[in-house]
């Protein structure tokens, strides 16, 4: 990668629905990189059932986020890796809460660190007012 290149991160979710939590997470990513792609997963495995399609999630997002010009919405299907290096993204950002998301994402850290050790995880810290804030929660 050349010094002028632009660092793309992904920022992967279900966002079903797209929270305040989700967009903190995703504006403070669009000022450390150049490029930020929102990756819906059209299929999440750790839920059964979406409330919203993908499309609808996809628009919810592109409507929240449409004053972020280096923001992009895709859904995507494969493994999050691949969709990284399908979009020459070298880093992938999560928010973390709580602990329990600590342990989630430590675990699936290791997995991606050993599919595509040249893709990076970011962690950002949920903002003290989105701390407790859940799509299950705004769900229910």
């Amino acid at each position: 990668m050349s010094a002028d290149a632009p660092v793309t991160a992904i920022c992967p979710g279900s966002y079903d629905p797209v929270t305040n939590g989700h967009l903190d997470i995703i504006g403070r990513a669009a000022r450390i990189f150049d490029r930020v792609i929102v990756g819906v997963v059209n299929q999440p495995l750790r839920k059964k059932k979406t409330l919203f399609t993908a499309e609808e999630r996809a628009g919810f997002l592109e409507r929240a986020t449409a004053d972020l010009e280096n923001v992009e919405i895709m859904v995507f299907s494969n493994l999050l890796v691949e969709f990284a290096r399908d979009n020459g993204a070298s880093t992938i950002v999560k928010g973390l809460r709580a602990i329990s998301d600590f342990e989630y994402e430590f675990e699936m850290n290791q997995l991606n660190r050993k599919l595509a050790p040249e893709i990076e995880s970011a962690y950002v810290m949920a903002s003290s007012e989105y701390s407790f804030l859940s799509s299950t929660g705004v769900k229910e």
